[in-house]
C-alpha cells in the first residue's frame, strides 16, 4: 500500500470516491462537484491538499484537508474528508491516511487539527478515538448555501 500526494491523474478517482463517500453518508444527490473543479481547486487554486491510498496502481482511499484559521489558536488543518472503499477498511489505510495529514499538521506548526463526524458513524468514532482525538460533542455544525 502507498500513502502519496495527489497527482492530476487522480482526480477522477477521487471524486469517484467523494461519490462513494456520500453514497455512505446517504447523500449522494448532494455532490455538485466536477473533475474538472476538484481538479481546479486542488493544483490551479491550490483550496486544498490531499493524499490517496494506492494498491497496485488502484486509488482505494483519500484524505483531503486544508488549512483554517481559529481566532484564539491561529492556523489549524481541517481534514475535510477520509475515505476508503469498504473492501480496504481495516487493513490500515485509513490510519495511514489520517496519520499523513497529522505529519503535515504538525510540520506546518499548526495549533491544532479538525474534523466533523457523523454522530450515527460509530465505526468513525471508534476510529478517531483510537488516534486519541477528542470527540467534542458540544458544538452545533451552522451552515450556509449559495447556489
Amino acid at each position: 500500500m502507498l500513502i502519496r500526494e495527489v497527482v492530476t491523474e487522480d482526480v477522477s478517482s477521487v471524486l469517484d470516491l467523494i461519490k462513494g463517500l456520500a453514497e455512505y453518508e446517504k447523500d449522494l444527490a448532494a455532490v455538485m462537484n466536477t473533475a474538472e473543479k476538484l481538479h481546479d481547486d486542488l493544483f490551479v487554486h491550490k483550496y486544498c491538499e490531499a493524499f490517496v491510498a494506492e494498491v497496485d496502481n488502484i486509488v482505494i482511499g483519500f484524505a483531503l484537508y486544508f488549512t483554517s484559521y481559529s481566532t484564539w489558536k491561529g492556523p489549524c488543518v481541517y481534514l475535510e474528508d477520509l475515505y476508503v472503499i469498504p473492501e480496504y477498511r481495516s487493513k490500515g489505510a485509513g490510519s495511514k491516511l489520517f496519520d499523513r495529514v497529522v505529519q503535515v499538521a504538525k510540520q506546518r506548526g499548526v495549533a491544532r487539527m479538525d474534523w466533523q463526524i457523523l454522530d450515527w458513524n460509530q465505526s468513525a468514532i471508534d476510529f478517531y478515538k483510537r488516534k486519541n482525538a477528542t470527540i467534542d460533542e458540544d458544538w452545533f455544525n451552522g451552515r450556509l448555501f449559495f447556489d
